[in-house]
């Protein structure tokens, strides 16, 4: 079985950012089915094209059976939310082009954010007369009009008639958190799976204490707070600062921020016009330099706004934390907050309470044994329920099932 993937953001294990499409695709290669994916050479993280990528399009073979097409993608990403458009808009377009020319496809699996890819991926599949699996890993475009990027009523009504469209005309729609479920099915999906986020366990190590990066940081005898992702809108990093603000009389306690994005740079300026000499931000790693980071971390911090469409959501920086064996706090409400207090994983706060927060974390601070314990629950949990090699077994079933109807 060949099957195509049309994802802007995916990221390889070499590359920072999020690798679930990377890790699944590995696996459906290394049961003797093929992949190729057209991306985008523009990074998500931190909007930057790699100036070795600059073609219409580029092919890598990452080993055989999984082939990388880097296609034209306009690079201003984090510029504006109207240069952001510019940008899904022209990968759609060259994304389009370059998948009609990938000969003996059995099966098109369109994914979102952004939803526009996905709106290729089905036409794609409709040139080809094959099955098209839509994979639903935020509820665009509900959370862009939650968080303010997409106002204009024109818009907004045109996005949601082509989120419909998407749905009714997929085979399959595949959720990644059970939070999306209602969602969908209300909107017109006809089937809908759940192959929710999770992590590799074996990709980590959590006895790992992470000394050479503590001592290339200078954070030796230090509680590290950790945040490792996007540095966006919807992260709502600024509470963190206020966290790290209540707590500049604990100078033990240091905030790592990990990761790139738009509002990195206001965020810097934030730290240094509050003088705060607690907080230390840091370039985005790759996958495979991110057990290290992990490993340096004593609890590691998830967040979003206090927006009620994010308590649907299974951020997979959370599942990360766990596998890394480190207790999470959580200021994220709903779905994932449950996975990660039945799982005994860390401490959820209210979203958006810096004060809640910095109250957690100094809490955890003041007992490291629970926090231990913690951390070594939520590695039990992703052993036990949300492993990357079950999550990718379930994919390859629906692919196979699909391709079988035709």
């Amino acid at each position: 079985m060949h099957i195509l993937l049309i994802h802007q953001a995916y990221a390889s294990l070499n590359e920072p950012g999020g690798t679930r499409h990377e890790e699944m695709a590995r696996y459906l290669v290394a049961r003797g089915h093929r992949v190729t994916v057209i991306a985008s050479p523009v990074n998500y993280l931190s909007g930057k094209p790699n100036p070795s990528e600059r073609r219409w399009v580029s092919r890598r073979e990452i080993e055989p059976g999984l082939t990388i097409l880097r296609c034209y993608t306009y690079p201003a990403f984090h510029r504006s939310f109207f240069h952001r458009t510019l940008a899904f808009m022209s990968f759609m377009i060259s994304s389009f082009w370059v998948g009609l020319g990938v000969p003996d496809v059995n099966v098109v699996w369109g994914t979102s954010p952004p939803i526009f890819q996905a709106a290729t991926a089905w036409l794609l599949a409709f040139f080809k007369r094959v099955p098209f699996i839509f994979e639903v890993r935020d509820l665009w475009p509900e959370f862009a009009v939650a968080v303010g990027v997409l106002r204009n009523p024109v818009l907004i009504k045109a996005s949601e008639g082509l989120e419909r469209f998407l749905y009714r005309r997929a085979k399959r729609v595949v959720v990644n958190s059970p939070g999306f479920i209602s969602h969908v099915q209300t909107r017109g999906a006809k089937w809908v799976e759940l192959v929710p986020n999770g992590a590799d366990p074996q990709m980590f190590d959590p006895t790992l204490s992470g000394e050479s990066f503590r001592r290339r940081y200078g954070l030796d005898q230090s509680f590290v707070v950790l945040y490792a992702g996007a540095h966006g809108l919807s992260n709502d990093l600024g509470v963190v600062l206020d966290a790290a603000d209540f707590l500049r009389d604990h100078p033990q306690i240091r905030f790592v921020f990990v990761g790139d994005g738009k509002e990195k740079s206001a965020l810097m300026r934030e730290t240094e016009a509050k003088g705060l000499k607690n907080v230390l931000f840091l370039p985005p790693f790759s996958k495979r330099e991110m057990p290290e980071v992990l490993a340096a971390a004593d609890v590691c911090v998830a967040i979003l706004k206090p927006l009620e469409v994010y308590k649907t959501t299974y951020p997979n920086k959370v599942f990360d934390y766990m596998a890394a064996g480190r207790a999470v706090v959580l200021a994220i409400d709903g779905v994932v907050r449950q996975v990660v207090e039945e799982a005994g994983a860390g401490i959820a706060v209210p979203p958006g309470d810096a004060q809640a927060l910095a109250k957690a974390i100094l809490y955890l601070a003041e007992n490291r044994e629970l926090t231990k314990r913690m951390g070594m629950a939520g590695r039990h949990c992703i052993e036990e329920n949300f492993r990357r090699d079950q999550m990718a077994w379930r994919m390859m079933k629906i692919f196979e099932e699909v391709a079988k109807d035709g």
